[in-house]
Protein backbone atom coordinates (compact mmCIF):
# COMPACT_ATOMS: atom_id res chain seq x y z
CA UNK A 1 0.00 0.00 0.00
CA UNK A 2 1.20 3.38 -0.97
CA UNK A 3 1.48 6.28 1.72
CA UNK A 4 -0.01 9.39 0.80
CA UNK A 5 2.49 11.54 0.36
CA UNK A 6 1.76 14.97 2.03
CA UNK A 7 2.83 18.28 0.32
CA UNK A 8 6.23 20.12 2.03
CA UNK A 9 5.37 23.20 3.75
CA UNK A 10 7.88 26.15 2.26
CA UNK A 11 10.51 27.00 4.11
CA UNK A 12 9.53 30.37 4.12
CA UNK A 13 6.17 31.65 5.64
CA UNK A 14 3.51 34.12 4.54
CA UNK A 15 4.75 37.64 3.67
CA UNK A 16 3.11 40.31 6.04
CA UNK A 17 5.51 43.04 4.81
CA UNK A 18 8.15 44.23 2.93
CA UNK A 19 11.64 46.73 4.17
CA UNK A 20 13.44 47.73 0.69
CA UNK A 21 16.26 49.93 1.16
CA UNK A 22 18.56 51.30 -1.05
CA UNK A 23 22.27 51.27 -0.62
CA UNK A 24 25.61 51.98 -2.48
CA UNK A 25 25.82 48.45 -3.30
CA UNK A 26 22.05 47.82 -4.56
CA UNK A 27 18.77 47.60 -3.55
CA UNK A 28 18.02 45.19 -0.35
CA UNK A 29 15.02 43.40 0.54
CA UNK A 30 13.23 41.98 3.94
CA UNK A 31 10.37 40.10 3.61
CA UNK A 32 8.92 39.60 6.94
CA UNK A 33 6.30 36.70 7.59
CA UNK A 34 3.21 35.71 9.09
CA UNK A 35 5.00 33.17 11.62
CA UNK A 36 7.75 35.97 12.30
CA UNK A 37 10.18 34.82 10.02
CA UNK A 38 12.26 36.86 7.67
CA UNK A 39 13.97 36.44 3.94
CA UNK A 40 16.40 38.93 3.25
CA UNK A 41 18.35 39.16 0.12
CA UNK A 42 19.49 41.60 -2.53
CA UNK A 43 16.87 42.74 -4.79
CA UNK A 44 17.91 41.56 -8.29
CA UNK A 45 17.87 44.93 -10.20
CA UNK A 46 20.67 47.88 -11.15
CA UNK A 47 21.79 50.00 -8.46
CA UNK A 48 20.99 52.96 -10.61
CA UNK A 49 17.03 51.99 -11.00
CA UNK A 50 14.25 54.73 -10.20
CA UNK A 51 12.86 53.91 -6.26
CA UNK A 52 9.41 53.77 -8.01
CA UNK A 53 10.46 50.61 -10.59
CA UNK A 54 12.38 48.85 -7.55
CA UNK A 55 9.39 49.09 -5.63
CA UNK A 56 7.47 47.28 -8.24
CA UNK A 57 10.20 44.94 -8.45
CA UNK A 58 9.84 44.25 -4.85
CA UNK A 59 6.23 43.72 -5.22
CA UNK A 60 6.39 41.75 -7.97
CA UNK A 61 8.98 39.18 -6.86
CA UNK A 62 6.69 39.16 -3.45
CA UNK A 63 3.39 38.60 -4.82
CA UNK A 64 5.44 35.62 -7.09
CA UNK A 65 7.04 34.03 -4.23
CA UNK A 66 3.53 33.81 -2.43
CA UNK A 67 1.66 32.39 -5.07
CA UNK A 68 4.45 29.89 -5.89
CA UNK A 69 5.15 28.94 -2.60
CA UNK A 70 1.65 29.19 -0.87
CA UNK A 71 -0.74 29.29 -3.89
CA UNK A 72 -2.20 32.60 -1.97
CA UNK A 73 -2.61 35.82 -4.30
CA UNK A 74 -1.17 38.67 -1.74
CA UNK A 75 -1.70 43.07 -2.49
CA UNK A 76 1.46 44.87 -1.42
CA UNK A 77 0.56 48.25 -0.11
CA UNK A 78 3.12 51.17 0.03
CA UNK A 79 3.74 53.43 2.96
CA UNK A 80 4.61 56.67 2.45
CA UNK A 81 8.34 57.34 2.63
CA UNK A 82 9.63 58.52 5.73
CA UNK A 83 13.52 58.59 4.60
CA UNK A 84 14.61 58.81 1.03
CA UNK A 85 16.33 55.48 1.20
CA UNK A 86 14.05 53.08 2.96
CA UNK A 87 10.55 52.00 2.07
CA UNK A 88 7.89 50.51 3.61
CA UNK A 89 5.29 48.12 2.85
CA UNK A 90 2.38 46.08 4.36
CA UNK A 91 1.45 42.59 2.51
CA UNK A 92 -1.86 41.32 3.11
CA UNK A 93 -3.87 38.11 1.72
CA UNK A 94 -6.21 38.49 -1.13
CA UNK A 95 -7.54 35.18 -1.55
CA UNK A 96 -5.81 31.80 -1.77
CA UNK A 97 -6.30 29.96 -5.67
CA UNK A 98 -8.84 27.53 -4.34
CA UNK A 99 -10.78 30.93 -3.16
CA UNK A 100 -9.92 30.52 0.54
CA UNK A 101 -8.07 32.34 2.61
CA UNK A 102 -5.21 29.39 3.90
CA UNK A 103 -4.54 29.31 7.23
CA UNK A 104 -1.31 30.13 8.87
CA UNK A 105 -1.27 27.02 11.16
CA UNK A 106 -2.30 24.04 8.48
CA UNK A 107 -0.54 26.20 4.92
CA UNK A 108 -1.93 26.21 1.69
Amino acid sequence: MRRKRERKRPDWGVPKGIVLLATPEGWRITVLTVEGGMLCGRLDVPVSTDPQDARAAAGAMVKDLARDSHGTEVEVNWDPPVEPWSWTARVVLALALGGVPPSPDTGP
